[in-house]
C-alpha cells in the first residue's frame, strides 16, 4: 500500500550561514584516484539546499568541507555487563560531522551504521575497515555514507557492536547485547544515555549540542539486522531504517521450520567477529548461546529474543527494505515476513527487490541507489517535502538492469490461488492446475542429499527417484507471482526423521544474474567512480561493477524447507512413526517473478536440498497423498489470471542453443555452501 504521509519541519538556515557554508565548500579537499570519475553533483555551484518553486526545501547539497569535518570517538554506556567484569559495557562510537553547522550553533541529523565487522572483516565490496591515526582518532569510515552525506549536512556514526573492535562486552549474535549496543547510541544522541571521551575514563561527552536526535540506521546483512532490532524496540528518535539483505528473525537464519541450515548454531559467529581480547573473556557467553539455540531446531527463549517480527507493532520508524531474491545467505523469507508484519501495522515503507544474491544496491544499481537514498534521508531526517513518500513503493528487477515499479507491494489485485498437483503419464512427472487429484493418487521419492533444486529442475520432465515434479501446460499469457507462497503436503515417511523441500520453478529459457557465481550476480571492475568528497585517508571512489549474467533453461523462483517432525508444532521436532501420514505446510520465501508466456510453472517436492539444508539422520522414502497436497500462490489477478494463462495457444519458444544440461543450456555456477563468513555469512 502507499506509504502513510508523515512530515516534519526542516530547519530554515540564516542567509549568512548559507554564504559561509558555501564558501567553505569551495575549499574542501577532493582526492580523486586516477581514472575515477568525480561525483557529478559535487561540481555544481554550492548552495545549502535546492528549493521548490513554493520555497520549501527539496534537496540537501554538498556545501560543507569534508576535509575539515570533526572526527571524534565517544564510548557510550549500554547499561549491560555482558562480559561479567563488574562494570557496565561501553561501545565505541566513531563520529564524523561537518564543522560549519556546529560553529553556527546548528544541530544536524545522524546516519548510523552499527556493525560487528569494522575490524574483523570490513564492509562493502572492497572489505573496507575503520582506520585510526596514531592518537586513536578515526581516519577512514568504510563505505560512501560519510563522504557523500557529511558535506550535505549530516553526521555519520559508525558503532562497534559490543565485543567487537574497540568496544567492551561480548557479541551475542542478534541478542540483547547487539540491539542495546545500537539503541544506547540512539538514546545518547537524544540525551538519554551517558557517553564518555575515553573507554575507561570519567569525562562525559554529550551530543545534544550538535545532534537533532533524528537518526537513520542503515546497513547490509548483520548491520541491517541490528537496525531492524533497534526499530523493533520503538526507541524515540529513530526516524527511519534501511535494512539491506537483513535478518528479521535469527531462528530463520539458522533453521527453517525445524530443518537445520548448515552450521545451525550462532556461537561460532560470535567468536568470528569478536576482538582478540573479547575472545579471551567471552567463552562463557558463547557457551550459553550454543546451549540456548539447539541444533534440533526447537524454538527456545533465545530465539524469541532474536525475533524482531513479533515486535513489529513497536516500530515507529519508516523502513526502506532492500533484498536480493536469490540471496541464499540471508534468505528471502527474512524480508517477506518482516514486510508483511510492518504492513499489518501500517508502517511507512519502501522496497527494492533485485535478482542478485547477497549484494548491496551500491554494487548493482549505484547511481539510482545514491539518488534515492539521498532523497529518502532528506525526507525522513531533514523533513524535506521532496515527494518520495508519494512515489511507487516497490522497485523490482525483472531482468539484469531492467526494473519496474509498483504503487504498492504486493500489487493491487494479488490474491492467494490454490494450485493442485496431480499424477501424470509417468511416475513422478505430474501436472499442476486447479483440478484436485483423483482420490488415492500418490507420488513417491527417496531423499538423496547429493542432489538439490538445480538437479531437480533439470530433471523435472523425467521420472527420477529423488523428487516429485508437477508442471503446468505452457502458458498462453504472462503469470506473475508476488508475495509469499505456501505448500501443504501430506506425506508418509519410511523412517523416524525426514526433511522436506518445496521449490517453485519457471521452466523456460532466460538470461538472469548469475547469483551462484562468486559475485552473486555482479562482476567487480577496475574502474572507479566517486560519490562525495575525499581525503588522503578516506577516498570516496569505489570500484565499478556490472551485471554478471548467465543463460539458463529454468529459474528457481522460490523455495522453502521443513522438518516433517514439526508437523504438530512448528516450534518442536517430534519423532515420526514410519508408515503414518503427516500433514505439514511449508512457508516459501517471498518473491516477485513473472513467468512469461510460453514458459511453464513447476512445483517440485523433494527431500534434502543440497547445500541449502542439512540432511536428516536417516534416508527416508516419502509418499505424497496428492489429494491432500496443494500450493497456495500469490498471483496477480488471482485464480482468473491463472485460468487465462492456462487456456488458449501458447507462443512457441526459440530452440535452445545447446543441449540442456543439469542446470540448463548455460548453467549458473552451483550455489556453494555452507557460506562461511569469509564468503559472506551474515555480511
Amino acid at each position: 500500500m502507499p506509504m502513510r504521509k508523515r512530515r516534519t519541519r526542516g530547519a530554515r538556515l540564516p542567509y549568512g550561514t548559507l554564504v559561509a557554508a558555501a564558501t567553505a565548500a569551495l575549499f574542501a579537499t577532493l582526492v580523486t584516484p586516477a581514472g575515477a570519475s568525480p561525483e557529478p553533483s559535487a561540481l555544481t555551484a554550492p548552495t545549502a539546499l535546492t528549493a521548490s518553486s513554493a520555497g520549501s526545501p527539496r534537496e540537501s547539497r554538498p556545501v560543507h568541507s569534508y576535509a575539515d569535518a570533526i572526527r571524534e570517538s565517544v564510548w557510550v554506556d549500554t547499561g549491560l555487563d555482558g562480559d561479567g567484569d563488574g562494570r557496565t559495557d561501553r561501545v565505541a562510537v566513531d563520529i564524523i560531522r561537518p564543522r560549519e553547522p556546529a560553529a553556527a550553533g546548528r544541530r544536524i541529523p545522524v546516519i548510523m551504521d552499527a556493525s560487528p565487522y569494522y575490524a574483523c572483516c570490513g564492509r562493502g565490496n572492497e572489505s573496507q575497515k575503520k582506520t585510526y591515526d596514531a592518537d586513536g582518532n578515526p581516519v577512514q569510515f568504510p563505505l560512501f555514507y560519510d563522504n557523500y552525506f557529511v558535506p550535505r549536512g549530516y553526521a555519520f556514526v559508525g558503532v562497534d557492536l559490543a565485543g567487537t573492535n574497540r568496544s567492551d562486552g561480548c557479541d551475542d549474535v542478534g541478542g540483547r547485547s547487539d540491539v542495546r549496543s545500537a539503541k544506547a547510541v540512539v538514546d545518547w544522541l537524544n540525551g538519554r544515555a551517558r557517553g564518555y571521551t575515553t573507554r575507561t575514563g570519567t569525562t562525559r561527552a554529550g551530543a545534544t549540542g550538535w545532534s537533532t536526535g533524528n537518526v537513520g540506521m542503515i546497513g547490509k546483512s548483520w548491520d541491517g539486522t541490528v537496525a531492524n532490532g533497534v526499530a523493533a524496540t520503538g526507541v524515540e528518535g529513530l526516524k527511519t531504517i534501511v535494512p539491506i539483505g537483513a535478518i528479521s528473525s535469527w531462528y530463520d537464519y539458522f533453521h527453517s521450520q525445524g530443518a537445520p541450515l548448515y552450521n545451525a548454531n550462532p556461537s561460532w559467529l560470535s567468536d568470528y567477529v569478536s576482538s582478540p581480547d573479547a575472545r579471551t573473556r567471552c567463552g562463557a557467553v558463547q557457551e550459553r548461546i550454543a546451549a540456548a539455540t539447539p541444533y534440533s531446531g526447537d524454538w527456545t527463549p533465545a530465539w524469541s529474543e532474536r525475533d524482531h517480527v513479533r515486535d513489529a507493532s513497536k516500530v515507529k520508524a519508516s523502513v526502506f527494505v532492500v533484498h536480493g531474491q536469490q540471496d541464499l545467505n540471508v534468505r528471502a523469507k527474512q524480508f517477506g515476513q518482516w514486510w508483511d508484519a510492518l504492513a499489518a501495522q501500517g508502517v511507512e515503507r519502501k522496497i527494492w527487490l533485485s535478482q542478485t544474491g547477497h549484494v548491496d544496491p551500491f554494487d548493482f544499481r549505484r547511481a539510482d541507489w545514491v539518488r534515492t537514498l539521498h532523497r529518502w534521508f532528506d525526507h525522513y531526517l531533514l523533513g524535506y517535502d521532496n515527494g518520495i513518500d508519494r512515489e511507487p513503493v516497490a522497485d523490482i528487477e525483472r531482468a539484469p538492469d531492467r526494473w519496474t515499479t509498483d504503487r504498492q507491494w504486493p500489487p493491487r489485485g494479488t490474491a492467494a490461488t490454490t494450485l493442485r498437483p496431480a499424477a501424470g503419464a509417468e511416475p513422478g512427472v505430474g501436472t499442476l492446475g486447479r483440478t484436485p487429484a483423483a482420490p488415492g493418487s500418490t507420488a513417491t521419492f527417496t531423499d538423496d542429499p547429493a542432489l538439490g533444486e538445480l538437479d531437480w529442475a533439470a530433471r523435472v520432465d523425467s521420472p527420477t527417484p529423488e523428487k516429485a515434479g508437477f508442471v503446468t501446460r505452457p502458458l498462453s499469457r504472462d503469470l506473475r507471482i508476488s508475495g509469499s507462497s505456501k505448500v501443504t503436503v501430506t506425506a508418509t515417511p519410511t523412517t523416524a526423521t525426514a526433511h522436506l523441500s518445496a521449490v517453485l520453478v519457471d521452466l523456460g529459457p532466460d538470461t538472469i544474474r548469475d547469483y551462484g557465481a562468486a559475485g552473486e550476480g555482479i562482476t567487480t571492475l577496475a574502474d572507479r567512480s566517486c560519490w562525495g568528497a575525499s581525503t588522503p585517508g578516506d577516498s570516496a571512489c569505489f570500484k565499478e561493477t556490472r551485471a554478471n549474467t548467465a543463460d539458463v533453461g529454468y529459474t528457481v523462483v522460490s523455495r522453502g524447507w521443513a522438518d516433517l517432525g514439526t508437523w504438530a508444532d512448528p516450534r518442536e521436532e517430534r519423532p515420526l512413526t514410519p508408515g503414518r501420514a503427516y500433514t505439514l505446510t511449508l512457508d516459501l520465501a517471498s518473491a516477485d517473478h513473472v513467468v512469461p508466456a510460453g514458459h511453464r510453472l513447476a512445483l517440485i517436492v523433494g527431500g534434502t536440498d543440497r547445500d541449502l539444508i542439512d540432511p536428516p539422520s536417516t534416508t527416508p522414502t516419502l509418499t505424497l497423498d496428492l489429494g491432500r497436497t496443494s500450493a497456495k500462490l500469490p498471483l496477480v489477478g488471482g485464480p482468473a489470471a491463472f485460468a487465462r494463462a492456462t487456456t488458449g495457444p501458447a507462443p512457441a519458444l526459440p530452440a535452445p542453443t545447446a543441449r540442456p544440461s543439469l542446470a540448463g543450456p548455460v548453467p549458473p555456477a552451483a550455489v556453494g555452501g555452507p557460506r562461511l563468513p569469509a564468503s559472506g555469512a551474515a555480511r
